[in-house]
């Protein structure tokens, strides 16, 4: 795909993968839309893209609510006229012990992790199905391919972010050349564990930058864009990207 004037939506895109990757986005000519509930961050990161001489709008979006979705696709439309890309990012990791029962904490994983990205994928498909063209994007990661004791509800959403990925390529490739992408990351420097509320996890997870050298956001977005500019004939359907001593 030639990125120069396309159009991109990043969930999530207020920090981490998502900021990282709407910024090599831009840096490649895309026009995007940042979306996030925080929205103080995202208009912080237009006025960065912009100073680099790129495009973007900032877009407040909860991915759990349907209509917050689909209104901020109706923004960015209205803004670029289509979209071409699509980078389903938004994602939380709470971590603790089933037996402890934070059962908030499943629910909101399950929103987010799994709902969220139905929603914005629902919300998307019907311009890219138009155009008979797009690239889907959905981060999973290693827990989309592994299991690990108080990650086990995260586990589950983001097996489903794999399954849901390749079961949507299947669907849509051929029939409305659309590609689609999905992202498996291992040790990743990002916010996500400040979502874990559980104090020994928390220190457990921490203690790992001590073991290895983690991958930064930018060699996440460097993927992204190496999955995009592959020829048109060509699906990078999976991309699982680790650390080089990540032993496990």
């Amino acid at each position: 795909m030639n990125l120069n004037g396309k159009i991109a939506l990043v969930t999530g895109a207020s920090s981490g993968i998502g900021a990282a990757t709407a910024l090599k986005l831009a840096g490649q000519g895309v026009k995007v839309g940042l979306a996030a509930r925080r929205i103080d961050r995202l208009q912080d990161l237009v006025t960065q893209i912009k100073a680099n001489g790129g495009e973007a709008i900032a877009i407040q979006m909860d991915v759990v609510d349907p209509a917050s979705v689909q209104g901020g696709v109706d923004e960015l439309i209205k803004a670029y006229g289509t979209i071409d890309i699509l980078f389903n990012n938004a994602g939380l990791m709470p971590a603790s012990d089933i037996e402890t029962l934070k059962t908030d904490e499943w629910a909101r994983m399950v929103d987010v992790n799994v709902k969220g990205l139905l929603n914005s994928t629902a919300a998307v498909l019907p311009y890219m199905q138009k155009q008979h063209s797009g690239h889907i994007f959905n981060t999973s990661s290693i827990a989309g391919r592994k299991v690990f004791p108080g990650l086990t509800v995260y586990c589950a959403t983001k097996h489903a972010v794999t399954a849901f990925s390749e079961g949507l390529r299947l669907e849509v490739g051929k029939k409305h050349n659309i590609r689609v992408t999905c992202i498996q990351p291992g040790a990743v420097d990002t916010e996500l564990f400040e979502h874990v509320s559980d104090k020994g996890y928390r220190e457990q997870m921490e203690g790992l930058r001590d073991q290895m050298a983690f991958l930064k956001a930018d060699d996440i977005a460097n993927t992204i864009l190496f999955a995009l500019q592959a020829p048109d004939y060509v699906n990078v359907a999976e991309l699982f990207v680790l650390p080089t001593d990540q032993p496990w």
